[in-house]
């Protein structure tokens, strides 16, 4: 048998890392994501493929997806359920498994799905699902919607991602699993399981105790994605008590779970490595949980997947390993001027097409387009640049015609947040005629690849510290599209002023409560950026923005990107992925 299909055949049956996560966005046919956090996911495991990382994924199916958001004339979202064949994706597995909530039994079978890396290694990807006939009818929404519900219903959700998950793998048959990979704390329980299984192993009359945690913790690994306290779950503790029983709750109590269930403070307590997604969302981490070890491994973005199809022409050209190695993306410097504008206006004028087919608006491929794209929160603060908007027309008459494209899903129940695109669609009647301005619906990843690429300039304006990374602006470097943005998340490290975009405002160290006039202070700082440097350069020094844009592609693409980033898992978190492979050849 050839090496490499004992290889491949070996490690799918016995995998060195289980990775959990509450959403993984693998194709845009499958609402099976919310935005960032699910599609980092699904280009971790693409990139596990990739590398032929022995790896096994566990979330949740959703059959009605996140959601379906609309629009209406004044800007108000509404969702609605996504409608789409669950079939056509997955092939359903006849194991089952089952978890007790409220002491009652759920039965939980599985739907797989293979993903296929460029050498032809295969990941397997399990969506659990409760949709039984078996099961109540209210248990058979759990894997409805994605964070739907109310805290009960997401507790109930975390008890079948996370005891239901070790369960179901144990019941395909994964015995060997050298590392559980917690991605964010909704997977957090699956320690429980884990406990679990370390007391039958030691006889199951025997107690848990503090010793039995200290001997799961080695197998756990924790990446925590954010700062903000509404990002950490947390449940009553007469609620958690009442949903796991008498015994996982003095399981619970074991691991430091008391007044209250701290998803984040468990996987905490009970993870041997930790991490933050970016040097400074580590840093701040460190100072949030003093009491762990928090290292800092940035995030990146599955090259491949969200380069646009002119600069996969260009790399494939110029650069024929990047798909295998994407720090080859270096030499992106050897490549002509005229050769990366071509690449960029073929994924502009698709974008743009897009934009007037849509929205009938106009847009002009020559026009300086900025784009800002990404979940709506208000701590992204997508209304920072419309702070002074006298001064913004004045900058669009006098300096430079610009237009602007934003995009963005805000949570069903985040009416902040659905008050915010309100007040962009009011401001986009304020600027008819200064400033041509869209707001496109139903962010994903689709249309993700299109805005990323196709805009000339990436807005970010996050109030810090509160970006814990981003990965919007890294998915537009890989088609050589420079950030504007404040100096937070992974943009503190990716920034070199003039060299691969620019900074708004000076770098913020971390607090917790915002700065008084922060807001003020970069509007105005984006209003000067905009007018002396960036519009500037884009119409008048040309060849300079495109160097802009080929030293993006050469040092944030080649960096910013998921093949660096797992590489790190392998080396610092998972840490035993060489004699791994040494054993099961050897065994073989």
């Amino acid at each position: 048998m050839p090496e490499d299909r004992l290889i491949t055949d070996s490690l799918i049956e016995k995998p060195l890392v289980a990775y959990f996560s509450m959403e993984i966005g693998l194709d845009p046919g499958m609402p099976t994501y919310a935005g960032g956090l699910g599609v980092l996911a699904g280009d971790t495991i693409r990139t596990a493929a990739d590398i032929r990382l022995p790896l096994v994924a566990v979330t949740l199916l959703y059959r009605s997806g996140h959601f379906f958001q609309r629009l209406d004339a004044n800007g108000m979202q509404s969702e609605e359920s996504v409608k789409w064949i669950v079939e056509d994706f997955l092939e359903p597995l006849d194991a089952r498994a089952r978890i007790e909530i409220e002491g009652r039994t759920v039965q939980i079978r599985a739907w797989r799905y293979l993903l296929t890396g460029q050498s032809g290694f295969q990941v397997p990807v399990y969506f659990l699902d409760t949709d039984l006939a078996e099961n109540s009818e209210w248990d058979r929404t759990l894997t409805g919607a994605l964070y739907g519900g109310d805290q009960y219903y997401r507790l109930c959700q975390e008890v079948l991602l996370g005891i239901g998950g070790v369960r179901m793998l144990r019941a395909l048959g994964y015995q060997q699993i050298g590392r559980f990979h917690l991605n964010e704390g909704h997977a957090a329980l699956l320690v429980m399981g884990l406990l679990e299984e370390e007391r039958g192993a030691q006889g199951a009359e025997r107690p848990v105790t503090a010793e039995t945690v200290d001997a799961v913790r080695p197998r756990c690994i924790f990446t925590t994605h954010t700062p903000v306290p509404a990002g950490h779950d947390q449940f009553p503790s007469d609620m958690a008590h009442r949903v796991l029983g008498d015994q996982y709750w003095s399981w619970l109590r074991l691991c430091g779970q008391d007044q209250v269930l701290n998803m984040t403070g468990l996987a905490l307590r009970c993870s041997r490595y930790i991490n933050g997604v970016a040097m400074k969302h580590g840093e701040l981490s460190q100072s949030m949980y003093p009491g762990y070890p928090v290292h800092s491994i940035t995030n990146g973005v599955h090259a491949t997947t969200w380069a646009a199809h002119s600069f996969k022409a260009l790399f494939d050209r110029h650069l024929p390993d990047w798909r295998r190695d994407p720090l080859t993306l270096r030499y992106a410097v050897g490549i002509t001027g005229s050769e990366i504008w071509e690449a960029h206006l073929e994924a502009k004028r698709r974008l743009i097409e897009l934009i007037n087919h849509e929205t009938n608006e106009g847009f002009d491929v020559n026009v300086l387009t900025i784009g800002f794209a990404r979940r709506a929160a208000t701590y992204k603060r997508m209304t920072l640049l419309f702070h002074d908007l006298e001064r913004l027309k004045a900058i669009a008459n006098q300096v430079g015609r610009i237009q602007l494209v934003f995009a963005g899903k805000a949570h069903p129940h985040d009416y902040e947040s659905k008050e915010i695109i309100q007040r962009v669609h009011q401001i986009h009647e304020v600027l008819r005629g200064h400033i041509p301005m869209v707001y496109l619906p139903n962010y994903d990843m689709v249309l993700a690849k299109v805005l990323c690429s196709g805009v000339d300039v990436w807005l970010n304006t996050p109030l810090p510290p509160h970006e814990a990374s981003g990965t919007s602006g890294m998915k537009a470097a890989m088609n050589g599209v420079p950030s504007l943005s404040v100096l937070d998340g992974w943009w503190i490290e990716g920034h070199v002023e003039g060299v691969t975009g620019w900074s708004i405002g000076d770098r913020v160290e971390a607090c917790l409560e915002p700065t008084e006039g922060m807001d003020a202070c970069h509007a105005a700082a984006l209003y000067d950026k905009l007018e002396q440097n960036v519009v500037p350069c884009f119409y008048k020094d040309r060849d300079r923005f495109i160097e802009i844009m080929r030293h993006t592609i050469a040092i944030n693409g080649s960096f910013f990107n998921t093949h660096r980033m797992v590489a790190q898992y392998m080396n610092d978190a998972y840490s035993v992925v060489d004699s791994y492979f040494g054993k099961v050849i050897q065994h073989e």
